[in-house]
């Protein structure tokens, strides 16, 4: 599993003492807002490993039963084997104390006392939107988060979602085919990618931007993981902007996150008869800001996007240049596997989707990410029918 690829840098290198906040946070019964606590009160790692059952429970919100747990459990996470892995895995791991954690996720009401990373960190981060939606979205709202995502970090935003299918994906791919930078939130261990078809685009977040997690390098990508995940991606951004979204989706699990922490919720309006819009509907009647351009983005940053907004509408209109023009010779192009089976699918006569993902044979979901990618490289166009040929 490793490789020259994944060696770390100078820059990339653990927190100091990490072995001992991975100690406590893996303790039974200690959460982000215990930890907090516990270091507001005893104020280092070490003071919270030595602390006796009695000096534990005089902690705010610590009784006897979970002083116990807590003392009994501190040590039996294998810091030693979860370092050791880290470091073969080419992920560096990070405390909240630590001058490269996010300073806006460091706002939130529990953040995550640690940070798994494969990538990098940067300054640019604090400028960072967050595009989330549905799994199981239309063409149309891959096509509209791929189309923001590319739009925004053309303009130098940080693009964050959570690398799941659907929305997700087609967000990542979209900055990605700005040359711009985009941070993954992983529901699951940073060892344990998912869904495991975006293998591929993991790597190629990895390379350019970050794929974070808050868990161990082993967790399975368990459902309960999913919606305390969503409060990094809100926690991680300026504001969120949800497209399709059921009325119990992740995504408006996000949305509530980004509230809760006042942050703006934005809302890219869909068909009325759909059940994915239902969320995104209610929003937009609670108060989100219904926003159908990166002006109308830069809007509801308030005070922040008035001072970007030059800088933003020249980086839009020439990125909507590159969206509808070819630029790239095809045969030059790095494309990635899917990418390239795709395109090879395609000629000058136009095909229908169904006969893509048949010739290309990989599931819908590459496909249709993969189709989005290629049309923001100006590689293809899309006519009336779904129906897709080379440009």
């Amino acid at each position: 599993m490793t490789s020259n690829h994944n060696k770390l840098s100078e820059k990339q290198i653990n927190s100091p003492g990490i072995e001992k906040w991975l100690a406590i946070i893996r303790a039974d019964g200690v959460g982000p807002v215990t930890f907090a606590r516990l270091m507001k009160h005893f104020g280092s790692a070490e003071r919270i490993l030595g602390a006796s059952v009695s000096e534990l429970t005089k902690v705010e919100g610590i009784g006897f039963k979970t002083a116990e747990q807590i003392a009994k459990t501190r040590n039996k996470f294998d810091t030693s084997a979860e370092l050791e892995f880290a470091e073969k895995l080419g992920v560096w791991i990070i405390s909240i104390q630590d001058k490269r954690y996010p300073p806006v996720l460091k706002q939130i009401y529990d953040p995550p006392p640690v940070l798994y990373v494969r990538g990098t960190l940067s300054r640019q981060d604090n400028l960072a939107i967050a595009i989330v939606g549905t799994r199981r979205c239309s063409l149309y709202g891959q096509e509209q988060a791929s189309r923001f995502a590319h739009l925004l970090a053309s303009a130098g935003f940080t693009i964050v979602s959570g690398m799941a299918r659907g929305i997700d994906t087609a967000a990542h791919h979209g900055a990605l085919a700005a040359s711009g930078r985009t941070i993954a939130v992983q529901g699951c261990g940073l060892a344990n990618i998912f869904p495991p078809e975006n293998k591929n685009l993991f790597e190629l977040i990895a390379e350019s931007g970050a794929c974070i997690s808050e868990l161990p390098l082993r967790y399975e990508p368990l459902a309960e993981n999913f919606p305390t995940r969503n409060r990094i991606i809100a926690g991680l951004s300026l504001g969120t902007i949800i497209i399709e979204a059921g009325l119990n989706s992740g995504g408006m699990i996000t949305a509530r996150a980004a509230l809760e922490n006042n942050r703006e919720v934005m809302a890219v309006p869909g068909k009325i008869d759909s059940p994915l819009n239902k969320g995104v509907h209610q929003l937009i009647k609670q108060g989100a800001k219904l926003i159908e351009s990166v002006e109308d983005v830069m809007e509801a940053l308030g005070y922040i996007g008035e001072q970007l907004q030059s800088h933003v509408s020249e980086a839009a209109e020439k990125a909507s240049q590159r969206i509808e023009m070819p630029l790239f010779d095809a045969s030059q192009l790095n494309l990635s596997d899917d990418e390239r089976a795709i395109f090879n699918c395609l000629g000058k006569e136009p095909q229908q989707i169904d006969q893509i993902i048949a010739d290309a044979s990989l599931p819908p979901g590459s496909i249709n990410a993969g189709l989005i990618s290629l049309r923001l490289k100006g590689l293809i166009k899309q006519l009336p029918g779904n129906m897709f040929l080379r440009r």
